[in-house]
């Protein structure tokens, strides 16, 4: 991870890749390809090096006539100088290009290659690794990040500016979550659980102040719904009770990218929420 990214001079939507795809995605998401499909090419009855009548000619003609949209006699005769035109194009393809290949590629992914379930696990993994915002399910790319969720780590992030205490806790949060080498959810929800109980302590003005009191505070000053009372505090639950996140541990955390991503949003919706009621 970068200096940029660890100290959050990087904005937001640029570590979580919602609206792009850096080099480090598109030449994974590449790679997958070369390796699970185009390396895999057979030819019928002994020819070498063609298109024509190989394993890969219905994937080829279906990125000329559906993607891009040409006529498929414009096919070079060589397998070797087509695969050269495709990757041209994929590397000079916008973000949301790439994924829409994907998808053509998921229709007519050739059976005779490395198998689309693995395919399709290793492209959700590198998605994963590199923090992008999408995941493939049922054949789509389907987002599982949106820009409301984005925009409150954002929000939170500039909001806390004054309170260095809970953007410190913020910034690590989304450094740990967000680490392409080496991820750690746990801690990551940890960060964002006490940045929560940071502003606590702000709105209380007590260093020893629980969510429960900071609550209170803002329920009698400010009125506070109980529904949403009980909802912070059976978050606060979550994280003192689920997956020994905040006790020691006997064994390996089972947490995912959904459960820090879930509860770093959730963190950061509650301290928007709670530095807007008490202005």
């Amino acid at each position: 991870m970068r200096f940029s990214e660890r100290y959050g001079y990087k904005p937001v939507r640029e570590i979580i890749q919602k609206k792009s795809i850096d080099n480090d995605l598109k030449n994974s998401l590449w790679s997958l390809l070369q390796l699970s499909i185009f390396e895999k090419i057979k030819y019928a009855n002994g020819q070498y090096d063609e298109v024509k009548k190989s394993n890969l000619e219905i994937l080829i003609h279906s990125y000329w006539f559906h993607f891009f949209k040409k006529p498929i006699d414009n096919i070079p005769f060589s397998y070797s100088e087509t695969l050269k035109n495709i990757r041209k194009a994929f590397f000079e393809m916008k973000w949301h290009e790439i994924y829409s290949f994907i998808e053509i590629t998921l229709i007519f992914y050739p059976e005779t290659v490395n198998s689309k379930q693995s395919f399709i696990q290793s492209v959700n993994n590198v998605l994963e690794r590199e923090c992008g915002a999408y995941r493939i399910i049922n054949d789509d790319i389907t987002p599982i990040t949106s820009e409301q969720e984005i925009q409150s780590i954002g929000e939170a992030l500039a909001n806390t500016n004054p309170y260095s205490g809970v953007q410190q806790h913020l910034n690590q949060a989304l450094k740990l979550m967000s680490d392409r080498q080496k991820p750690d959810y746990r801690n990551s929800i940890k960060e964002a659980i006490s940045a929560v109980e940071s502003i606590c302590k702000i709105v209380t003005n007590d260093e020893k102040s629980t969510l429960g009191k900071a609550l209170k505070i803002i329920e009698d000053k400010c009125g506070l719904h109980p529904a949403l009372k009980g909802s912070l505090s059976q978050l606060y639950g979550y994280t003192s009770d689920g997956d020994g996140i905040r006790h020691a541990m006997l064994e390996e955390s089972n947490l995912t990218y959904i459960d820090a991503k879930f509860m770093l949003v959730a963190c950061t919706n509650f301290i928007n929420y709670f530095i807007e009621k008490t202005k």
